[in-house]
């Protein structure tokens, strides 16, 4: 049976909030005698909020009680009431992803949210996000091509390499539109610690005729270093950020794709001082750069690219032989890191698992494999080896899709390093992109909600 669910994205970051409001039309895949189990067959946007600047109480600490006015405004807007409300997601990204700032965007709107995917993203996470709201992920897809997505906000630039519709590794450079902060008469009013080894210029300066542009730039040469288009110096050391830790710079040049507020000023010729900021500068120095010398695109979504993902549940059961200890029933909104069969067989897949986990915000993160049919001794403990390796010190939570969950359980915890919390769940499909909630047993086996962020138009 056909269900039609209202869907509400807000993206709270550093410097701009919006929000959008969806209809999913979803279908139930399952039989009338079994649990139910939603795919989304359509995705139509009903209402884009214009894009507000974050309130902010100092320089980083977010307004909590700002953001509810402004999520009460555009509900207004839209003519929709929270108790429509079917479904969605809060991403809270860039330095708005801080502690304290996530718990007083919570608190505030812990009565809008409900079930709400809510998610903190660091710059890994929000890399993956931005490549997928863009479109990015699936043009790879779809193309079989590399490519190289950079989201250009106001503080930084989250980069994504993306091969066969896979993110192979992010990264993020401090490259931004409001690194500069200028008024009407050319004042300075703000000047990034990240450009004080860059330039001389200081809040309070009139920047001469070219020197803003110079400053953009020097921006873009990092980006095109990161893209392995020029050859790397200090400069893009200086500019990846902490947080994100190093870059590998891609050996053979994919195909750039752009999105953030930055990217609407690429192709968009857009006067000087249009925002306050050095945007319309650092995009018409993109444009004219190495970086769109060659193949480009601009994402499918620029500036809502992140909060273009909005939640939509489905509920499954797990198999009953499940393994469980140690672990508070429920959990909820654990994000998922998807590992395919080749994965699973790899030597580096501990490497890879410590790589994933590196991507998601969080300490509790389940990794989805597809397991085996029908398993021996030998295949069940070399994989929970490798978990083990890849985990380090963390609690394991681990979705099968075959049907062997309590033996890769036992086998977990009787190895050295094992005996930490521990649940393992097969028979649920997992994808990227989703979240995870596990409930208390039913019976032998344990409900299961999925959480899946719609980024993209159309099926997921």
């Amino acid at each position: 049976m056909d269900k039609s669910l209202l869907s509400v994205g807000l993206d709270v970051g550093t410097t701009t909030t919006q929000l959008i409001v969806s209809r999913l039309q979803v279908k139930n895949r399952a039989s009338s005698f079994a649990v139910p189990e939603m795919t989304i067959t359509q995705r139509q946007i009903c209402y884009r909020s214009p894009v507000h600047m974050t309130p902010l109480l100092g320089q980083t600490l977010v307004d909590g009680q700002g953001i509810r006015t402004l999520v009460e405004q555009e509900y207004e807007k839209a003519g929709i009431t929270r108790q429509q409300v079917d479904t969605g997601a809060v991403i809270i990204t860039g330095e708005t992803s801080r502690k304290e700032n996530a718990a007083a965007v919570l608190s505030a709107l812990s009565d809008y949210a409900g079930e709400f995917v809510v998610a903190t993203a660091g710059p890994d996470l929000e890399s993956a996000l931005a490549a997928r709201g863009a479109g990015a992920v699936q043009y790879s897809k779809d193309t079989g091509k590399a490519v190289l997505h950079m989201d250009i906000g106001g503080g930084t630039s989250n980069l994504a390499l993306i091969e066969k519709g896979r993110i192979v590794a992010t990264g993020c450079l401090n490259v931004g539109g409001r690194l500069l902060k200028i008024t009407p008469t050319g004042k300075l009013v703000y000047v990034s610690p990240v450009l004080f080894p860059l330039t001389d210029l200081r809040p309070g300066d009139y920047p001469a005729q070219g020197q803003v542009e110079a400053i953009a730039r020097i921006l873009t040469h990092g980006l095109e270093m990161a893209a392995g288009l020029r050859p790397a110096t200090e400069l893009l050391g200086k500019l990846l950020t902490r947080e994100a830790g190093g870059w590998e710079i891609p050996k053979d040049t994919p195909v750039l794709s752009f999105s953030g507020g930055v990217a609407d000023c690429i192709e968009g010729k857009l006067p000087a001082g249009s925002f306050g900021d050095i945007g319309p500068e650092l995009g018409q120095a993109i444009k004219q750069s190495l970086l769109c010398a060659g193949d480009y695109r601009l994402g499918t979504e620029t500036i809502r690219a992140t909060v273009i993902g909005a939640g939509c549940h489905s509920t499954q059961l797990s198999g009953s032989t499940v393994f469980c200890r140690d672990v508070d029933l429920p959990v909820k909104n654990l994000p998922v890191a998807v590992f395919t069969p080749e994965e699973q067989e790899s030597g580096e897949l501990p490497q890879l698992i410590q790589k994933r986990l590196q991507m998601q915000d969080s300490p509790r993160v389940v990794l989805a494999l597809p397991g085996y049919p029908a398993p021996s001794y030998g295949q069940v403990s070399r994989l929970a080896q490798k978990l083990l390796q890849g985990i380090g010190d963390r609690e394991i939570f681990v979705c099968l899709e075959g049907d062997m969950a309590k033996a890769l359980g036992q086998s977990l915890c009787l190895l050295p390093g094992g005996d930490r919390p521990c649940l393992c769940i097969d028979r649920v499909h997992l994808e990227e992109g989703c979240y995870l909630d596990v409930g208390e047993p039913v019976g032998p086996a344990l409900p299961v909600v999925v959480k899946t962020l719609i980024l993209s138009e159309g099926r997921i």
